[in-house]
């Protein structure tokens, strides 16, 4: 692999945001009569959308009322996505130094574009990403390769020259439909397994193994 860039997920994978999804969309459920879910739940609602988040919180048998639940979740959740959420350890640590190293660096979130882009620069405001995306319009969702690829040709990278760094299984398979590296860390959303099922090429369990991965990649490339 000759690593030239990284393309990260952003829930799950940089940011340790389930409390504030969770919170949000709980929110939104009870402002319609509806049940709530333990928070631990969400582990397994989020990382397609927001349209497939609701999908899964609301009653198969309430689906009348999809819209209303999306509407307050987008405006609570904006009033209250950094209630919680947080860098997890270690991780601009990382990509300081995936950074120095030359490592080109770009997000990718199947969370809605304005909200990935403002929890990016209110929390990692010293990262020097080279793209940011989110969910947007006319862009079809993770799994499917075309945002990843597009990220890898703004870059001016190869896309067999780029990490592809998540915690879902969604991700696994963006990495593999994009011909990119897929890197799966565990301290995500989801389990070991489901990373390796997907494709995972590596598994990363901490932010130190992480760096070690990416920049041992970096350095067998680039050493004389």
């Amino acid at each position: 692999m000759h690593l030239r860039a990284a393309i990260f997920d952003l829930d799950g994978t940089l940011l340790d945001s389930l409390h504030d999804i969770g919170a949000a969309m709980n929110h939104a459920l009870e402002s319609q009569g509806l049940p709530v879910h333990p928070l631990a739940a969400y582990r397994h609602f989020v990382g397609e959308g927001v349209q497939v988040l609701v999908s899964r919180a609301v009653p198969v048998d309430r689906a009348e009322l999809h819209a209303p639940v999306l509407a307050t979740y987008r405006a609570f959740y904006a009033e209250h996505m950094r209630d919680h959420t947080r860098p997890f350890p270690g991780i601009p640590e990382v990509l300081a130094r995936l950074a120095d190293e030359g490592v080109k660096l770009a997000v990718l979130s199947n969370k809605p574009d304005a909200a990935t882009r403002r929890l990016v620069a209110e929390l990692l405001p010293d990262v020097r990403f080279g793209a940011v995306y989110g969910e947007r319009a006319g862009v079809p969702r993770k799994p499917d390769p075309t945002a990843a690829l597009g990220i890898a040709a703004e870059l001016g990278v190869e896309p067999g020259d780029c990490a592809f760094i998540g915690d879902t299984g969604v991700d696994m398979e963006t990495a593999r439909a994009a011909g990119m590296y897929g890197v799966g860390v565990t301290w995500g959303f989801r389990v070991v397994e489901e990373l390796q099922t997907h494709g995972a090429r590596v598994l990363a369990r901490t932010a130190d193994e992480l760096l070690q991965a990416l920049v041992g990649a970096r350095r067998s490339v680039t050493r004389p």
